[in-house]
């Protein structure tokens, strides 16, 4: 709606109207009951020409990187499963697409959950060499990351898919770092970033949903990352074992430091994921989290909510839940917790970017 798009893009509702009316711009459809709308195709279309129009304003409307600004990658990681990483990664996903982002997601998890969510069933519409195992191999089958590339139905996102066959790199990579084969046992940590590198130049942000596990996959993606998503679901045991997590990373971390590696992180982040903010047992736990991580604890946090278990049954996200499906107060809640949580990763990234 007219609305959705004004905030979206920051054009006024005013501006948008009169153009419609003028024939202007993109056709938005007229609905039943005569009101515009757009689709997120159309509304890419009118930031190109607002900021074509208006140069001095051209990063209100269209906030692709620019010169200088490198590339964004975000590992969403905790071997812990339930901790909600496919979830955020997908809502973020949405999210950056809806504000104007060029965003490549890739699916690191053989459970391909992500995959799932975007319409590419891993079982079925992934073939064999049609993940990113297929950009990090080290045989003569290996092939430039733009090959496995797909364009997805959301505007703006593209998708490596995952499946089974991401653990043969598990398998393969202790295989040649044991017979120090090709020369690659020393770089076997930065092939991912590599493969990166060969399309960044056509993304503003990268995602990485990692596996729930500290293999060399989600080495791999902390090591390329300039910006780590920790999601930690507020109960004890979670909490337990994300802190053997951050252990045993740290080991790892020490290791790749040790091989003459540097990492180079803008930031790390904590994102309590699943919160109800009515349970007392929760709220112990998230207050412990800030007491020990301070500001490294994002402010806002991902509510549970049954809006987001609906919207992921039918493997969508809230941003994309149709009227009618849950009550629109439940709804309006979790879209405003899944919101904060997103506009404050975007603030780490513009605040990376050195944006005022």
């Amino acid at each position: 709606m007219i609305h959705e798009v004004s905030k979206l893009t920051s054009i006024p509702e005013s501006t948008l109207k009169l153009m419609s009316n003028e024939g202007k711009g993109p056709v938005p459809a007229r609905l039943e009951n005569n009101h515009r709308a757009y689709t997120l195709a159309q509304i890419n279309e009118l930031r190109e020409l607002f900021a074509s129009q208006k140069p001095a304003e051209a990063l209100r409307y269209l906030p692709h990187r620019r010169e200088g600004e490198h590339l964004q990658i975000l590992a969403v990681a905790n071997f812990k499963g339930g901790s909600a990483k496919t979830t955020t990664s997908a809502h973020l996903a949405h999210y950056l697409a809806l504000y104007g982002y060029r965003v490549l997601a890739i699916d690191l998890d053989p459970q391909a959950s992500l995959s799932a969510m975007f319409g590419a069933q891993p079982e079925m519409d992934v073939q064999q060499n049609e993940t990113i195992y297929a950009a990090l191999r080290y045989d003569d089958e290996r092939r430039p990351i733009q090959d496995v590339i797909r364009k997805t139905y959301f505007s703006g996102i593209d998708l490596i898919p995952g499946n089974i066959e991401v653990m043969e790199y598990e398998h393969e990579t202790p295989r040649v770092l044991a017979q120090k084969q090709n020369g690659n046992q020393s770089i076997f940590f930065e092939r991912l970033r590599l493969a990166i590198a060969e399309v960044e130049n056509n993304y503003d942000i990268v995602i990485l949903d990692t596996p729930p596990s500290l293999g060399f996959l989600t080495l791999g993606a902390i090591y390329a990352a300039t910006g780590l998503l920790v999601t930690v679901h507020p109960a004890m045991l979670d909490v337990m074992s994300m802190s053997q997590f951050l252990l045993m990373m740290g080991d790892l971390i020490s290791v790749i430091r040790d091989a003459g590696a540097v990492m180079e992180q803008d930031f790390l982040r904590y994102v309590v994921t699943r919160h109800d903010p009515n349970d007392q047992s929760q709220v112990h736990v998230v207050s412990m989290l800030r007491h020990l991580f301070a500001e490294d604890v994002l402010t806002p946090t991902a509510v549970e909510s049954a809006a987001i278990e609906t919207a992921g049954l039918a493997k969508r996200t809230l941003y994309e839940l149709e009227a009618g499906n849950v009550g629109a107060t439940t709804v309006k809640r979790a879209r405003e917790s899944i919101d904060a949580v997103n506009e404050r990763i975007v603030d780490l990234i513009a605040e990376s970017w050195g944006r005022g």
